[in-house]
Formats: structure tokens, C-alpha cells, sequence
């Protein structure tokens, strides 16, 4: 028992209240892009010092009634292909199991420091490589001045299309297409398996219905909100049945999403595509600096390399610790300021459209 009290951090007014505003910015983000907002909540919480594993378990108990209520709310627009979330959902279910159970054998085997390593190492190694990529999409898709237009598929997602085989085919909506089961089951236990990791799924659950089943990026990233839902309730269960979910850090950073998901959803149809992409290629790439600066710190208590000083330990996980702060900030930033500026813009149209039928 007193193992796993361990696990826990002491909440005092001014952790509760990071953790909240924590919690809206990484709902606001989530109810923008469709990802569970993890990538920001998870190095947060580890920033206040809850170990990587309990940070994941804690997530993802609070993702799955978040994820519900914004799937709710984008389906109202019609932006979720619910088939398509559940089919994925269930292999990532299967990812999320397997998972789990590395990262338990992790923390039995190497400690807090050891657990720490694997999250925030996996959380640089994605950013870099999911972050760049979305970036770097997003940038070509806003010079060549198609953002406006209707998304193309990939090549690779018409070739996935393409592809018959008799008695695993299925018609989804937001593919306006009948693709094979097959490709859809690597793709949801990879899913599964970096949700169990890092708590975050949508890393490739919204990348992969985009470049490679061809799913426009707003129902995708809305649809992934369905695969949270399913991966969470199972993850959940998982974790706390080996007493590494804090509810006190669910419950908190839930209340603060609750409201962040609402405002964060409702965005959504006031962007295009492309600025969906921006979003989450940015503070993606922000998280890693902030990630990538502890890596050393847990690298010297396992002893891999040579000790690192209590100052400069101190001055890490400060500058990581701003890091993440500023994160946040730029992520609520873009995603209120793109709101502000589409509402805007579709009131001014509204104001044009009346005066053009009193004429």
C-alpha cells in the first residue's frame, strides 16, 4: 500500500489549479484536432513530478468520458464516422493491452527513473517524426493555395481503396469508399499501443485515417475521438487494476477539459483543414524541446551516464517546466485566435449576404 501511495503527489491549491488550466488547454486542443491532447497533458502532469506511468494511466482515465462528450459534440456537425471510430477502436483495444503490459514490466524492472525514460524518450522520437511531417504538410497545403479547396487523398490511400478482398470489405462514410478490414487492424493496435505508452493515440490514429485511408482531416481528426473513447475505457481498467491511476489528477484535469473540448469542437468549423495540421504540428514540436530536456536527467539516476549535479538537474526541469507552459499558451492561442478570426470572418459574410438581398 505504502508502494503505492508513492506513485501520488501531494495536490496543493497551486497544483490543482496548473493542473485545470492544464487540463481546458489540453481540452481545447483535443476538441480541435481530435487527438486526446496527451501530448500536452501527460509531460505536464510529469512536469509537477508524477511519475511517467501513473501521468499515462491517470490520462487515460480522464480521456474516455472527454473524448465521449467531444465525439457527441462533433458528430452534431457531422463530423465523426462513428464505423470507422469503433473498427478502429477495437484492434486499438488490443494495442492498448499489450502496451500496458510493457510499460509495467518497465517500471518493475527499472524503477520510476526507468518508466520516465521510455515515456519521454517515445514522446521526442513521435514528435519529431509525427510533428515534422504534419508541419511540413500543413506549410505545403497553405503555399500552394489549396486550402480552400477539397482535400485530395494520398497516393498511398488510393492505393489502400484500390485494394478487394473478398469478405473484409467495408463502406465508410467519411472515405466515401469500401476498404479492406486488414488495414484497418495494424493501424488501430498501433494506435493502441503508443496510447498505452505514452497516452497518446492520436499520433497515428489521426495521421493514418488521413494519408492512408484517405479520410479528410476534420473527420478524422473527429472520428479519433470515438477510438479514444474505446481505448480508455479498457486502459483504465487496466492500470488501475495494478494501482497506477490517480483519480485526484483524472478528476482535475477532466474539469478543466469538459470546458476546453466544448470551445475547442465548436472551432473546428470555423478553420480549414489546413490550420488543423498547423495546430498540432507546432505544439507538438514545442512539447518535444520540453521532453528531450529530461531525457538526461533520467538517463543519470539509472546510471547510464555520468551523474548530473542537483543545480543543473534544478535547471532542467525549470526550462522544461517552461517550456511546456509556453506550450500550452501557444496552443490555446492559435486554436482561440483561429476561432475569433473564423467567426469573424462568416459574420461579416452573413452582414454582406443581407445587404446584397436588401439590394
Amino acid at each position: 500500500m505504502q508502494d503505492l501511495a508513492a506513485n501520488f503527489i501531494n495536490l496543493d491549491v497551486m497544483n490543482i489549479s496548473y493542473l485545470f488550466i492544464v487540463g481546458f488547454v489540453g481540452g481545447l486542443v483535443s476538441g480541435f484536432i481530435g487527438s486526446g491532447g496527451a501530448f500536452v497533458l501527460t509531460p505536464a502532469m510529469m512536469s509537477l513530478g508524477v511519475p511517467g506511468l501513473v501521468a499515462v494511466a491517470s490520462n487515460m482515465c480522464h480521456k474516455f468520458p472527454k473524448a465521449l462528450i467531444g465525439a457527441l459534440k462533433r458528430a452534431k456537425y457531422g463530423q465523426v464516422d462513428v464505423k470507422l471510430g469503433i473498427i478502429l477502436g477495437i484492434s486499438a483495444e488490443a494495442g492498448v493491452l499489450y502496451g500496458a503490459h510493457i510499460q509495467e514490466n518497465i517500471k518493475k524492472s527499472f524503477g520510476d527513473a526507468g518508466s520516465n525514460l521510455y515515456v519521454s524518450a517515445a514522446f521526442v522520437v513521435i514528435l519529431a517524426i509525427v510533428g515534422g511531417f504534419v508541419l511540413i504538410d500543413a506549410w505545403k497545403t497553405y503555399k500552394s493555395g489549396s486550402m480552400h479547396e477539397e482535400e485530395n487523398a494520398t497516393k498511398l490511400a488510393k492505393w489502400v481503396q484500390s485494394i478487394n478482398i473478398p469478405g473484409t470489405m467495408i463502406y465508410f462514410k467519411s472515405l466515401n469508399a469500401r476498404i479492406s478490414v486488414l488495414f484497418t487492424i495494424p493501424l488501430g493496435f498501433a494506435t493502441g499501443m503508443l496510447a498505452a505508452t505514452i497516452a497518446v493515440g492520436g499520433f497515428i490514429g489521426v495521421p493514418s485515417m488521413i494519408y492512408v485511408l484517405g479520410a479528410p482531416s476534420l473527420m478524422a481528426s473527429a472520428s479519433e475521438l470515438v477510438i479514444a473513447f474505446v481505448m480508455g475505457l479498457g486502459g483504465s481498467f487496466k492500470y488501475a487494476m495494478s494501482g497506477l491511476v490517480d483519480i485526484r489528477l483524472a478528476m482535475v484535469i477532466l474539469a478543466g477539459s469538459l470546458f476546453g473540448i466544448q470551445l475547442g469542437a465548436i472551432g473546428t468549423t470555423y478553420v480549414k483543414p489546413f490550420m488543423i495540421k498547423m495546430v498540432m504540428g507546432v505544439i507538438m514540436v514545442i512539447v518535444l524541446f520540453s521532453r528531450a530536456l529530461m531525457v538526461p536527467v533520467y538517463l543519470s539516476q539509472l546510471g547510464i551516464i555520468q551523474t548530473i549535479s542537483e543545480g543543473t538537474v534544478k535547471v532542467l526541469k525549470t526550462t522544461s517546466f517552461i517550456i511546456m507552459a509556453f506550450a500550452l499558451l501557444i496552443g490555446a492561442f492559435i486554436v482561440l485566435k483561429a476561432m475569433w478570426q473564423g467567426r469573424r470572418a462568416e459574420k461579416l459574410l452573413h452582414a454582406g449576404e443581407l445587404e446584397h438581398g436588401k439590394v
